[in-house]
């Protein structure tokens, strides 16, 4: 695959798009492809530059000027269903066995390392199910600062419950890791999106469950305002101990970094959601370092040749996994949801009504994930994902199984209040 400049645009020429080479001084008469995007920017809304740039073949390692096209040859192909919406109308009509799915044999080793994290998945929510918070301890020891007995009753109460919020944190760290494995598989290039959820449906179910136990973590944390209440009054009295040279039980003591990552984890109204989405975001633009010296080349080639402020914000996407085979797993996986919950065929094979509410969190959670990846979001006219049939179904449920997941997509999401979502879908989303 070929390494990728990129500014936060879908990649490539468009029938009407202008296109350039600027030769660059020197004896390798090196090629630059400087694609205008004014036909572009009417697609997908795009107006903060006039510019969209590749890396010239010869710069990037490989053959010269006649070999531009890559872009169009390697790339174009899905772009062009993202921009069109020119996919296959029964690409999402397949059942995903969210329930039954086993591993195969080319999934086994991927499987079982994701699944430990899951096993533990489940102990995490238990935990957090059963987490009361030490409020009336803390409470009291407020009210009594010179009494011994209570201030050693709230120390008590609030030092197991702190071991349970590092353990929480710590974990968010395991699931980060084990996401990209996942996504490595399902957006392997070997095969369309479609077929490798339908033939990989333990690894997709994985990945659902994933999802599913995100959601659902950050449901239950959003009613416990105790965690943070617990956390603050345990980096209170630590602070008090240092002060007064009392020590602390050095098994028990968060040390101050872990605990500042900490306050900012448990910050989030959606933490594990935010964890999920900056690994998927990493994912697809990880910068590879034997790439610097291509960034740096050309990054001198733009600022010799055209303006130096086009210069600024590009990155090196990952040239392995290509930014639209994860969109695309993504959009897929939304229309593999919303259409099994929308027809009674698929929907009758669901042996409870716990599977129709993991269902409905793992399409509001790649839909998420999709708005945070693709550079133009989930919202727009453009998109792969019917929005518009996705709230419906969440509409047609009952309201109180489903105002978290509205809620999440009304405040977790990054394009929704973007001037290019279409009024419709905003209206959609308004509480009633």
């Amino acid at each position: 695959m070929f390494p990728f400049i990129d500014n936060g645009a879908p990649r490539g020429p468009l029938p009407g798009s202008q296109c350039r080479h600027v030769g660059s001084p020197g004896p390798t008469n090196t090629h630059l492809s400087i694609l205008h995007r004014s036909a572009l920017s009417q697609v997908i809304n795009i107006h903060n530059d006039d510019f969209f740039v590749a890396v010239p073949a010869t710069l990037a390692g490989h053959k010269p000027p006649e070999q531009l096209n890559w872009v169009h040859k390697q790339r174009m192909g899905n772009l062009i269903k993202v921009l069109t919406r020119d996919i296959d109308n029964n690409g999402g009509n397949f059942f995903l066995d969210f329930e039954n799915a086993q591993p195969s044999s080319s999934e086994k080793v991927v499987w079982e390392n994701v699944n430990q994290v899951l096993t533990e998945s489940q102990v995490i929510l238990e935990e957090l199910q059963g987490y009361t918070g030490a409020g009336e301890e803390i409470r009291q020891a407020i009210q009594s600062p010179n009494e011994e007995g209570v201030q050693e009753r709230a120390w008590s109460a609030v030092l197991p419950l702190v071991t349970k919020l590092k353990t929480f944190y710590e974990f968010s760290h395991k699931l980060e890791c084990s996401l990209p494995c996942l996504l490595d598989v399902l957006t392997s290039p070997d095969a369309p999106p479609t077929q490798q959820l339908e033939h990989k449906q333990a690894l997709a179910r994985q990945f659902a469950l994933i999802l599913h136990f995100t959601l659902r973590f950050d449901e239950l944390k959003m009613t416990i305002p105790a965690i943070q209440n617990d956390f603050s009054y345990y980096r209170r009295t630590i602070s008090r101990m240092r002060i007064n040279n009392m020590c602390a039980d050095a098994d028990n003591e968060v040390n101050n970094e872990l605990a500042n990552r900490m306050s900012l984890f448990y910050a989030c109204a959606t933490p594990m959601l935010k964890t999920l989405s900056d690994a998927t975001s990493k994912f697809v633009s990880d910068v590879s370092a034997p790439h610097d010296v291509i960034m740096t080349s050309f990054v001198i080639l733009i600022s010799t040749f055209c303006s130096p402020a086009l210069s600024q914000g590009y990155t090196i996407i990952n040239p392995d996994v290509p930014i639209e085979n994860t969109t695309d797993c993504l959009s897929t996986m939304a229309c593999v949801c919303k259409v099994m919950l929308e027809t009674p065929e698929y929907r009758s094979r669901f042996t409870s009504d716990e599977t129709v509410l993991f269902c409905l969190r793992v399409m509001v959670g790649v839909i998420i994930l999709y708005d945070h990846v693709h550079p133009a979001g989930a919202f727009v006219k453009t998109s792969t994902i019917d929005m518009k049939g996705c709230i419906r179904v969440l509409r047609e449920q009952p309201a109180s199984s489903v105002e978290g997941l509205l809620n999440a997509l009304r405040y977790t999401t990054k394009h929704l209040n973007d001037d290019t979502t279409p009024k419709q879908i905003r209206n959609m989303l308004q509480p009633n």
